[in-house]
């Protein structure tokens, strides 16, 4: 494929994404917000679950001077990825899975100054989750800062929960109906894809449909990182359903 193949594949990614979370670019811009005011304008980070590595690609245009390591096991997204940054020699690609504690010892630097992840972890269970918690409190720098933009639930709220969910029911129609592409209808693209196809049927090998995880609050988030050894953590942002917690070490 040419680049601009990728991009088109990058794009409608994006486009797929928000149709779930449409304040996507907002979260992003916090969590960037947060890392040059921890880290500074050229930091070394690891883009962790990086799928087609949307956070480095705003990193990147923000912050040129940055360098990242983009680290995922899905095939397909890693081939989007791979083919969409090819010849950048800022972006670093690696293949782990993040249930095999010895997943850091595939990154390229000993230590990072951010660690950042978007609408990924949920895939764990609270255990391994907590765990890998540890594990990326040992890859960061003191005074690195790692944070998690995810489904972060308040069940405190179950009228305002209700409402918030019939208002983003009635966006996904509309948006639907003008052409927007579901999960499910993104990856059968991909797998009438003649260059996607390989890699998405080894995806779904890997995965299968969906998550098998648990969402949690956001303060549970939180609590979870200063038992794993952060000195600070807290919300940074948050919607109805969705926050990005933070986590400084």
């Amino acid at each position: 494929m040419h680049v601009a193949d990728w991009k088109t594949w990058q794009d409608s990614w994006d486009r797929q994404q928000e149709w779930y979370l449409p304040d996507r670019e907002e979260r992003f811009r916090v969590m960037l917000d947060m890392v040059e005011a921890l880290a500074g304008p050229e930091p070394r980070v690891l883009d962790l679950a990086c799928g087609t590595g949307s956070i480095s690609d705003r990193l990147l245009k923000r912050f040129p001077g940055a360098v990242s390591t983009g680290l995922d096991l899905d095939p397909a997204l890693l081939t989007i990825a791979s083919g969409y940054f090819a010849g950048d020699p800022r972006v670093t690609f690696v293949t782990a899975d993040l249930h095999d504690p010895q997943w850091p010892s595939k990154l390229p630097h000993g230590t990072y100054d951010a660690v950042l992840t978007a609408t990924a972890l949920h895939w764990l269970k609270p255990e391994p989750l907590k765990a890998l918690y540890g594990q990326i409190a040992g890859v960061l720098r003191d005074g690195g800062v790692f944070m998690n933009a995810d489904h972060m639930p308040d069940p405190s709220t179950p009228r305002l929960n209700a409402a918030a969910r019939a208002h983003d029911r009635a966006r996904q129609e509309r948006e639907k109906a003008a052409g927007v592409l579901t999960w499910e209808e993104w990856w059968a693209t991909a797998k009438a894809d003649p260059v996607l196809a390989e890699p998405t049927a080894r995806r779904y090998e890997i995965y299968g449909d969906h998550a098998d995880g648990e969402t949690h609050s956001a303060q549970w988030h939180a609590a979870a990182l200063r038992e794993a050894g952060f000195a600070e953590a807290r919300p940074v942002w948050r919607s109805v359903t969705d926050a990005v917690v933070l986590g400084l070490k």
